[in-house]
């Protein structure tokens, strides 16, 4: 699509390169559907050291690109592949991205994290500056890029071929902010007139996700509720007051699923296929789960819960640890992959030791292991205290894994609760430990005791489809709302 005016994502990861959660499904997911509406896309993503590039080549296409931060000479390198027709780009240096992981080690976050994303930032636009012609639109996602609509807004005032490009910051979870010392605020290059209340300052610090709201032309959270949810103190984290100055370029576009990747009809990490009108190779698939993770073979006659995701406060681990005791009196079966932090990671290997062939704890993140959990899986749990979209649950409704989920957020917008006739799943109001086992119950009589009802609903589950080609509609009207000539 040369010659056509460019959206350029920037992001700190992108499936299948580079992935620690929904971010990485969303930049491998959303600018690939927005090339195949005809819109000249491409992402510009950090040249990581754990780079999974197998299977595509990669060429040098810009070298020694002057940056001048963090001092005068340090310059940057950027290769370039093609992902199903699309430019993919990767911005190298070394000393910033060739670490064994992306933003933080068990021991916290790496100490230089502000210096290594304010680099990402100017490096992409100094990059951004040599294409024959500025990008229509830069869309920025989460903090790790959220200084370039910041600096965009500045460059327009004083650089005339900045004037016609348009900026979008996209929030997938507000909790991370890049908050920071101010020094660094003072040595980063953004104009100093950004310092106050309603710009980069918040309380005395250096916050770069409120300076992208504050400078971005339109701001995007990852679905409608949570675009609700973030104007509230109870959800804002600090930020409802940026957000609501900023409500009216403030929009909740819900995200996708990539049913290229997650579709058990022709998934090539699963044992077998299946789909809405022939479900019952799922059952294949449980029989070949349980012997994959050497759990009791009694558990093909009993309903097997699952848990993927990050093991911290906000996706409720804590509650799926608290209730293992009184689930495992109900004769299930329980199946966890993730990791995050070091107490949930080992208080559910103890509970292993409690309930061996019962309760099986993959600690890490496996791609090919989670599809077929998710298929594998008659119940699919998600006790988030706050969910900005969220994934896995469309996933997991894919995959006729019925979800018993929190009632925030995306998970609102995607599940539709039983005992409504079209339901789809479970939602539970409090994120506490005692509704969301009532409500696991509620799901466990309805599998044992109402075969036909549960049969349904996971045909409708499978049927429902939360596809990119919608949202790409609604981010192609957003760039036309803001003033972007994408033509």
């Amino acid at each position: 699509m040369a010659g056509k005016p460019l959206v350029l994502f920037l992001a700190s990861e992108m499936y299948p390169f580079s992935k620690t959660g929904g971010l990485g499904d969303v930049l491998g997911a959303l600018p690939l559907a927005l090339h195949r509406k005809g819109i000249n896309t491409a992402v510009l993503t950090p040249m990581y050291g754990r780079l999974s590039t197998a299977g595509y080549k990669l060429r040098l296409t810009q070298s020694h690109i002057p940056v001048g931060y963090p001092w005068p000479p340090v310059t940057a390198d950027v290769y370039q592949t093609d992902y199903h027709g699309m430019p993919v780009y990767f911005l190298a240096r070394g000393e910033y991205f060739d670490r064994r992981f992306y933003y933080n080690t068990y021991d916290g976050d790496y100490f230089d994290n502000c210096e290594r994303f304010n680099f990402f930032c100017r490096a992409a636009l100094e990059f951004a500056s040599r294409l024959p012609e500025p990008p229509a639109v830069i869309h920025a996602h989460d903090w790790q890029t959220a200084l370039a609509p910041a600096y965009v807004s500045f460059l327009r005032k004083k650089e005339p071929r900045w004037a016609a490009t348009r900026t979008v910051m996209t929030i997938h979870n507000l909790a991370f902010q890049g908050r920071f010392s101010s020094r660094l605020f003072w040595e980063c290059g953004l104009d100093h007139a950004a310092w106050h209340m309603d710009g980069a300052e918040y309380f005395g610090d250096f916050n770069l996700l409120k300076a992208g709201i504050a400078y971005a032309d339109a701001v995007t959270s990852v679905s409608p509720s949570y675009a609700r949810e973030i104007l509230t103190p109870q959800f804002g984290c600090g930020l409802e007051g940026i957000l609501n100055k900023r409500r009216a370029v403030l929009r909740g576009i819900l995200n996708g699923a990539d049913y290229d990747v997650w579709d058990p009809d022709g998934d090539k990490f699963l044992p077998c296929s299946y789909n809405p009108g022939d479900p019952d190779g799922k059952r294949e698939c449980k029989k070949s789960l349980i012997r994959e993770l050497y759990l009791s073979d009694q558990l093909e006659d009993k309903p097997l819960l699952s848990f993927i995701g990050r093991m911290r406060g906000q996706k409720g681990i804590d509650l799926l640890t608290e209730i293992i005791p009184r689930l495992m009196k109900k004769q299930v079966g329980v199946v966890v992959l993730g990791e995050g932090n070091l107490k949930h990671e080992a208080r559910l290997l103890e509970l292993i030791e409690e309930y061996p062939g019962r309760l099986a704890v993959v600690v890490g993140y496996s791609e090919d292991l989670a599809h077929r959990i998710q298929a594998g899986s008659d119940i699919f749990l998600m006790p988030s205290r706050y969910e900005p979209c969220g994934l896995t649950q469309m996933y997991a409704l894919r995959f006729g894994a019925i979800p018993v989920a929190t009632a925030v957020g995306g998970l609102i917008d995607t599940i539709r609760p039983y005992p409504d006739p079209a339901a789809t799943g479970f939602t539970f109001a409090e994120p506490n430990a005692e509704q969301f086992l009532w409500t696991i119950n509620l799901a466990i009589k309805l599998w044992r005791e109402e075969k036909a009802a549960w049969a349904a609903m996971v045909e409708r589950a499978m049927s429902q489809a939360f596809t990119w080609e919608r949202s790409a509609g609604d981010y192609i009207k957003l760039y036309g709302d803001i003033g972007a000539r994408l033509e």
